[in-house]
């Protein structure tokens, strides 16, 4: 049976500039195949070193156990400062906590269940713009997807469509931040003091200057909307009117900007590539693809569903999540030990380097039952249950998990199964895909499909707007 593409292994030793060299191209591929067996592994470089965590116990322990004693490391955020600024992301310590007071009410249950309208609307909108292209020519399937989740993010963030100038601005402009790898950045491996410069690249510069001008000209309009009472009851207005509880201050333009800035590099990038690999592994594996689209045409019809039509869409949620343990959106993240500790026997220092590694730990030999096959059904065995609970880490885990995790699996499978609901999805020979890393995981020379109009897909469903104001059950 063919597995899923996996890119290959570097040699086990390597010297530190051919590994800065393989980082540039792909973070994935610059790490040793051992990785896949090991419970920890440990990296020396003349400037600091670096310890791998896949043992369960110690990834618990980082991220839950003791998460004040494991802040994120100033070595990731050198490099997403320009776009990022002082988001919840990269801060930590009563920052970080401040920002999580504010945000965290943003994304409750019932908040999600209001943006559920929005969510449609984005998914009935990517389905008539890819109806001109169901004609069995190749698309480049990330592209499209990356279109339908900003879609998402600023329909539900601030009310707007995509098509909305200034959000179709921001989309352009964070797709070329991205190719300028900002993330490779000097200042990530040497221990430059604080008044050095970070020689971040003109590109990567300049792109983050344009798409956080264009967040600040959104921000600061509703904030005037406020001030007038004619804001819309979107995330956007929660965010900004939701106080401090400790302090009563809520957040400043300038410090809703740093948050924007990452809701759409996190929520888009993350629906983004999930939702871009579940297509291309359905495509793979035509059977699963054709289960997924009869639970799909079973369940939507041609008007807006309420919420819990989420938790019917079962096999649309299990293929969603197996693509996030096969192609973990973010593949690494990185912490710094604040104090000295000792894993597995061995001491680490202060200051060491402490890597939780989604993409190794969801594919990790001596954990999963056959690692790198896709099988959506495998939550449902002993072993999958397991590993849902101490292995699958696509949100990060702890009090730093994502805010918005449950928002990304309420849309994430909503959108799949609209796509396929409409149409047949195929792979394009001679196009395999190969994931590589940068800021997030995707396809090195994208993800080819063609797709062709499912005859038996029924009525075509109506976005909310055309329904009218939909009711609770």
């Amino acid at each position: 049976m063919t597995q899923p593409p996996k890119p290959p292994a570097r040699p086990d030793k390597v010297s530190l500039w051919r590994y800065y060299q393989l980082f540039r191209r792909d973070i994935l591929s610059a790490q040793p195949a051992r990785l896949y067996h090991a419970w920890m592994a440990e990296f020396r470089t003349p400037f600091f070193r670096s310890y791998l965590c896949n043992d369960p116990a110690l990834v618990d322990l980082v991220l839950k156990g003791s998460p004040r004693d494991f802040p994120k490391s100033n070595r990731v955020r050198e490099g997403l400062k320009p776009l990022l600024g002082n988001s919840v992301f990269i801060t930590n310590g009563a920052t970080w906590e401040r920002q999580r007071r504010i945000i965290d009410p943003a994304f409750e249950g019932g908040r999600l269940r209001d943006t559920f309208p929005a969510m449609w609307d984005a998914g009935i909108a990517a389905v008539e713009r890819l109806a001109p292209r169901a004609n069995g020519k190749p698309v480049e399937i990330e592209a499209e997807t990356s279109h339908a989740a900003a879609d998402v993010i600023f329909r539900t963030l601030f009310s707007i469509p995509i098509e909305h100038q200034t959000a179709g601005a921001v989309f352009s402009e964070f797709r070329d931040h991205q190719r300028a790898q900002p993330i490779v950045n000097i200042a990530a491996i040497l221990p430059l003091p604080r008044w050095f410069p970070r020689f971040h690249s003109r590109r990567t510069k300049a792109t983050a200057k344009k798409i956080r001008g264009l967040i600040t000209d959104l921000t600061a309009a509703r904030a005037r909307a406020l001030a007038a009472g004619t804001a819309p009851d979107d995330l956007a207005t929660k965010i900004m009117t939701t106080p401090d509880p400790q302090t009563g201050a809520c957040f400043d333009t300038a410090e809703m900007v740093d948050q924007v800035a990452i809701f759409f590099l996190a929520g888009h990038e993350t629906s983004a590539s999930a939702l871009a690999w579940s297509l291309y592994l359905l495509a793979l594996y035509p059977e699963w693809q054709d289960r997924l689209a009869a639970e799909a045409i079973d369940i939507i019809g041609p008007e807006i569903p309420y919420f819990s039509i989420i938790n019917k869409l079962k096999l649309a949620r299990a293929t969603f999540r197996e693509a996030m343990r096969l192609y973990p959106p973010v593949p690494m993240m990185v912490r710094e030990a604040a104090c000295p500790q000792t894993f597995r026997g061995r001491a680490v220092a202060r200051g060491a380097q402490i890597v939780i590694s989604p993409w190794h730990l969801h594919r990790h030999a001596r954990l999963w039952d056959r690692p790198d096959d896709f099988d959506p059904a495998r939550f449902e065995t002993a072993n999958g249950k397991a590993c849902l609970r101490s292995a699958y880490i696509p949100f990060s885990a702890g009090q730093r998990v994502c805010p918005g995790a449950g928002f990304a699996m309420a849309e994430g499978p909503l959108i799949l199964a609209l796509l396929l609901r409409a149409y047949r999805f195929s792979t394009v020979p001679g196009r395999a895909a190969m994931p590589v890393a940068h800021l997030t995981v995707r396809g090195q020379d994208g993800i080819w499909l063609t797709l062709e109009p499912r005859r038996n897909g029924g009525p075509a469903p109506r976005s909310s707007a055309a329904q009218g104001p939909v009711q609770s059950p």
